[in-house]
């Protein structure tokens, strides 16, 4: 049978929209940080109602639009997966010691002053070796995060310098997805993608670290009243402390460098955070079991208590003990309930035609080589908030866009450099979309704590829009051209 749909009016599309923005902003006005406890979540879902009305309107059935939210829902399948094991790996790497480790090294390196600084710089190295941003977070974004608190440092800006140095790793790494699926968008190969992005990235980051030097120098560090001896008194004497414990993450790390999946690489990581806990931390599995003896029970059932519930390790320390817990598979289960509630916007919002009709209206404003990279940028943006996914904000924006740049004569370089810097970067800075769910729920940090720290994010687009409106670094289709030929010149003498 064949259906016959109304092409949605950009009034209409935007209905759901304006609901959503206004129901959210009082949300939040009401709710304060517990918006993302419930009620964000009831608001997106009433959102995909108000949008299931309009497309009954437009001619699409309960059927369709219910099979667009299961699609959108199955996009979104796998990061909920990595989402509930990185909660099991923060578990068994606490237990174990792992994150413990990293705190007490890492106090005894680092002083609050370049602290902010080494973090974005570390993030950044260990982004760039694995190509993903989330598998940064979960690992050294973990410890950086109890280091920084135990610095007395605010965590919303000790979470800003780790995303903004895992999201340039992200953006540069050819090992990231976004890197190969930007430009496998636009129509240009990877390496020249890379190149072409380093232009706009290097001052993002540069000018990241500058600013968060600035913070680490002019901040002053000796009201926070934190004793740091204390701390490493704390963990030493309640965790067995050893190099040993840094192969775990060296391992997880090893295997995303060798492209092993994130899914198996994650997992592997949670059991050996179990079997090193076994070995080198009995004690801390058997307090945690809550037994009173001894015995093989209790290893299992502390171990398993650390895959999927809540850990909290007394120490008599009271900062100490605020960072040594976990939350287990059980603690992400709230934020994979606002990836659903999101997905199911989204899917009602791209099914019923209502996106592209936004999309389409942004394109027919575009006249110059300034305003067309704005528009990308902005549609990036939009898709980031509204469909409530990266790879949307890239794949969507990459298809409408790709004509329009070859009809204005720009190189696809220009247009894959444009959904990098916005479509990937700005995803984390919405605290409904899967990654920005995502790292607050790994950080134990609010997205709209850690967001105005977030510079690098924040920067790149602007830096994008910046070079079109200046003409610096526009390659023409003519110039892509011309460098192409001179390539088969030089390797065919």
């Amino acid at each position: 049978m064949t259906y016959t749909y109304k092409k949605p009016t950009l009034l209409q599309a935007l209905i759901p929209i304006i609901f959503l923005i206004a129901a959210l902003s009082t949300n939040v006005w009401i709710f304060g940080d517990a918006a993302l406890d419930g009620s964000n979540q009831i608001i997106l879902i009433m959102s995909a109602a108000v949008a299931t009305l309009v497309a009954f309107r437009l001619g699409y059935s309960w059927k369709e639009l219910r099979n667009g939210i299961v699609k959108s829902i199955g996009s979104a399948m796998a990061s909920i997966i990595i989402l509930l094991l990185i909660g099991s790996l923060a578990g068994t790497w606490l237990i174990s010691g792992v994150v413990p480790a990293m705190i007490y090294y890492g106090l005894q390196i680092l002083n609050p002053t370049i602290f902010l600084f080494a973090a974005v710089v570390v993030s950044a190295i260990v982004s760039v070796a694995t190509g993903s941003s989330w598998t940064t977070a979960a690992t050294v974004g973990i410890a950086l995060v109890g280091i920084g608190t135990a610095l007395g440092l605010n965590p919303g800006m000790v979470a800003g310098a780790i995303i903004s140095g895992a999201y340039f790793g992200d953006k540069m790494s050819p090992l990231s997805d976004t890197t190969n699926l930007a430009p496998a968008m636009a129509g240009t190969d990877l390496f020249t993608h890379i190149k072409y992005m380093a232009y706009t990235t290097v001052p993002s980051i540069t000018i990241t670290l500058i600013i968060f030097l600035i913070l680490g120098f002019t901040m002053d560090h000796g009201s926070t009243g934190v004793d740091t001896h204390e701390i490493l008194n704390a963990i030493s004497a309640k965790f067995n402390i050893n190099g040993w414990l840094f192969l775990v993450p060296a391992i997880v790390i090893g295997l995303i460098v060798k492209k092993i999946p994130a899914i198996p690489a994650i997992l592997i990581g949670a059991i050996l955070g179990g079997i090193f806990a076994l070995i080198f931390q009995p004690d801390v599995v058997h307090s945690v079991s809550g037994y009173d003896v001894k015995s093989w029970e209790s290893s299992y059932v502390g171990i398993m208590i650390a895959f999927y519930g809540d850990v909290a390790i007394q120490t008599g320390n009271p900062i100490v003990d605020d960072l040594l817990s976990s939350g287990g598979m059980y603690g992400m289960l709230g934020t994979v309930w606002l990836i659903i509630s999101a997905m199911i916007f989204g899917g009602v919002m791209e099914k019923s035609g209502m996106l592209k009709r936004i999309a389409e209206a942004v394109i027919s404003v575009v006249n110059s080589t300034g305003s067309l990279v704005a528009s990308t940028v902005g549609t990036c943006v939009f898709f980031n908030v509204t469909a409530s996914d990266q790879y949307l904000a890239i794949v969507v924006p990459g298809r409408m866009y790709a004509e329009t740049f070859k009809e204005k004569g720009l190189a696809p370089e220009n247009l894959s450099r444009s959904l990098e810097d916005s479509g990937t970067v700005t995803s984390v800075l919405v605290p409904w979309n899967t990654c920005g769910a995502y790292h607050s729920g790994v950080l134990g940090v609010s997205t709209l704590a850690y967001a105005p720290f977030a510079f690098f994010n924040i920067l790149s687009p602007f830096m994008s829009i910046l070079f079109a409106y200046a003409g610096i670094k526009i390659r023409t289709l003519a110039e892509a051209k011309g460098m192409a030929r001179e390539e088969d010149d030089f390797d065919n003498p």
